[in-house]
């Protein structure tokens, strides 16, 4: 079955040892280390309010789990900060109301996010606080329209625009073949690195372009990524290195028979880790100005807090990039094209892997922090 991605890809559901809800640390530190970006976007919209108005924010790919109630916590926190040092004769103070969106693909675990909403409500009413927050879920493509013109304060996205709308076409259909990997790898053909470069120019134009119309003037896009530091497709700690050593575990199992060659080769991930100059040249050539954007690094194991480049027990940090950080994001779409009987065997040969990686020195993913307003 071809991969269609606004039905196919989601994160592993629920809320158990192997989902995405209970292994998202990764995601939870790229929120905590962009919230000054997020705070800044906040307190100037919410200052730039009319009086009573209604201050619309939608946070695009919001996945299930703690993290999304983070994003929402962190804007009602800075809202309610701003609020508090209003006097009465403020007219934003007595009146005005935020509207959130939480939105992701119609597979996300929203019944989950639903139920976690109770949580943020009981927050809420211990904090005897305004303005109101309304939080409503919106299933859908962020490559498609989702809101009015002009009708969106501040949209937020986090680890999730690396995604695309589709597998290059030319993958999906066997024009070309990446023979042996699953993203780009050293053995992938430059006409399939392009590709992915075109596809991502697409994709990344297209939704500037529909956020452009959907902000209000003067609206704020927050958004972080998986990228590169430079041009190179494949340095030690980029994403690309990653995902090249899970093609590898799944040849691993080709060779023992485990795995058809030709499934490996007919799979191909929807997804691009842009450097950060194809990100600048995109959004320069859109009515956006850039208020801010940095690359920081994010180590691959979630659990690992050090700055040093030496990791102290590679066996426990591959376990902790397999399990409790990749799995969750991947096992839906390896499931669906491979089924699920190779899971197990698949992660442990992976981990292994991950493992041998790390003993050459430390792997880091560069995260790409941006912050937009709209001219």
């Amino acid at each position: 079955m071809d991969m269609k991605v606004e039905r196919d890809l989601r994160m592993a559901a629920g809320d158990g040892a192997s989902s995405y809800a209970t292994n998202s640390e990764l995601q939870r530190k790229a929120l905590l280390e962009t919230t000054p970006i997020l705070q800044e976007a906040t307190e100037e919209l919410y200052a730039s309010l009319s009086p009573g108005s209604t201050m619309v924010v939608a946070d695009l790919g919001c996945s299930a789990g703690p993290n999304t109630l983070l994003v929402v916590s962190e804007v009602m926190r800075t809202i309610r900060a701003a609020y508090a040092t209003g006097d009465e004769t403020d007219g934003r103070r007595s009146a005005a109301a935020v509207q959130f969106f939480l939105n992701d693909l119609p597979g996300n675990d929203f019944n989950l996010v639903f139920r976690s909403l109770g949580q943020l409500q009981s927050l809420s009413a211990e904090v005897m606080a305004a303005p109101p927050c309304y939080v409503a879920g919106l299933p859908g493509s962020y490559y498609t329209r989702l809101f009015p013109c002009q009708s969106v304060h501040l949209f937020h996205s986090s680890y999730s625009l690396m995604w695309r709308s589709k597998v290059p076409e030319d993958l999906s259909n066997g024009t070309h073949i990446n023979e042996g990997n699953i993203y780009i790898g050293k053995t992938t053909p430059s006409t399939v690195v392009k590709l992915f470069q075109e596809q991502f120019k697409k994709d990344f134009k297209l939704f500037l372009k529909l956020r452009y119309k959907e902000l209000v003037c003067g609206g704020r896009m927050v958004l972080t990524l998986l990228g590169r530091k430079s041009d190179d497709m494949l340095m030690h700690g980029d994403v690309g290195s990653m995902w090249e050593l899970l093609a590898h575990a799944l040849m691993c199992l080709v060779r023992k028979g485990r795995v058809e060659k030709e499934k490996v080769n007919s799979f191909n991930l929807p997804v691009y880790a842009p450097s950060m100059h194809e990100v600048k040249a995109l959004i320069k050539e859109d009515h956006f100005n850039i208020e801010h954007i940095k690359i920081f690094e994010s180590n691959w194991d979630p659990y690992d807090d050090s700055d040093s480049d030496v990791v102290l027990d590679s066996a426990s940090s591959g376990d902790n990039v397999a399990y409790k950080s990749i799995r969750s994001v991947i096992e839906p779409l390896i499931t669906d094209h491979f089924g699920e009987s190779i899971l197990d065997e698949l992660f442990a040969v992976f981990a292994s892997m991950v493992a041998k990686h790390l003993e050459i020195r430390k792997a880091k993913y560069p995260v790409i922090v941006l912050s937009l307003k709209k001219k």
